[in-house]
């Protein structure tokens, strides 16, 4: 594994205190913190730079002059892979699914700002979403740059280190801690967690980024040479008309948590950790007296580029 050359963000992120939202879910006012990884810089900061870290990390190695990746139209991977390059002197080409939007919000505003050349793709799927990456990898070639290929969602076997690193963190600011909740979507996060603390301590809540999301995370964890010992805990009930829609659950847990706690979360990803959690106490799978935290992933930008956005105060 390539030594980290450059830190992209400062470690480690705070845990803090959520006793207004415990008391809500009906925990005890000791029991939730919120993993503050949203924190986690540069442009908007999310737990996508742990990932890159590791992947900038390989990429500079291997000479790389520009990076080239994939994601949604409000991809967070998408924009912290742009600020990656630009920290460290390359360039970024990213690859987004649809077509271009009458105005750039959120994310994509960002990405702009960045520096990065956005492409889009058309109506795709993965697969098609793939061969587009691999067509501009081999423009870029062809016109005698050195590329390196980040993966959709920044998610792969070297990339999942960077939320073993978190693990570590965890393990000591909450010694003892009984259950992590996180979403889900391309599953490299997960897959850090439950390599760092076990599958029977992470809570997954599947956001819909991808199909098969179990298999993603389990294939992730074998490419790092983990078998858990025990099933994943992932919970699929959240992802309601598709990734890109906003569910009745998701604006309710997204208002709890600002109005309990000051709280801003993001409709695609923690909104929906933060429901499958609610659901979680509800059925007894996390109950009062057991260390809970909550990781905040980030994704704030990507809440101004919703398209249901206005749906919140209604």
């Amino acid at each position: 594994m390539p030594a980290l050359p450059t830190a992209l963000a400062s470690w480690p992120t705070p845990l803090e205190p959520a006793p207004r939202l415990a008391r809500a879910l009906g925990l005890g006012e000791d029991d939730l913190w919120v993993k503050r990884d949203d924190l986690a810089g540069p442009a908007g900061g999310g737990n996508k730079i742990r990932k890159l870290e590791y992947t900038c990390a390989d990429a500079l190695a291997a000479g790389a002059q520009v990076l080239v990746t994939s994601g949604a139209p409000q991809s967070n991977h998408a924009r912290l892979t742009a600020a990656s390059a630009a920290r460290l002197g390359l360039d970024a080409v990213l690859v987004l699914e649809g077509d271009p939007p009458p105005t750039e919000r959120g994310n994509l505003l960002l990405d702009r700002l960045l520096g990065a050349e956005v492409v889009w793709a058309g109506e795709v799927d993965a697969a098609g979403l793939a061969a587009e990456v691999g067509r501009q990898a081999q423009r870029l070639r062809g016109e005698g740059r050195t590329v390196y290929e980040v993966p959709f969602g920044g998610s792969s076997p070297l990339a999942a280190q960077g939320y073993v690193d978190a693990a570590v963190e965890l393990e000591q600011q909450a010694p003892g801690l009984e259950h992590v909740v996180v979403a889900v979507g391309s599953g490299g996060t997960m897959a850090g967690l439950v390599a760092g603390l076990g599958a029977e301590r992470v809570l997954g809540v599947h956001t819909g980024a991808v199909e098969q999301a179990e298999e993603i995370v389990a294939g992730l964890l074998a490419g790092m040479g983990v078998v858990p010992s025990v099933p994943l805990r992932l919970r699929l009930d959240q992802v309601g008309a598709g990734y890109a829609a906003l569910t009745d659950p998701v604006r309710d847990a997204l208002r709890l948590a600002a109005r309990t706690e000051g709280l801003v979360l993001d409709p695609t990803y923690t909104g929906r950790a933060l429901a499958g959690l609610v659901a979680e106490v509800a059925e007894g799978g996390i109950r009062a007296g057991q260390r809970t935290v909550f990781l905040h992933s980030g994704g704030l930008p990507g809440l101004f580029g919703h398209p249901d956005s206005a749906r919140l105060l209604d």
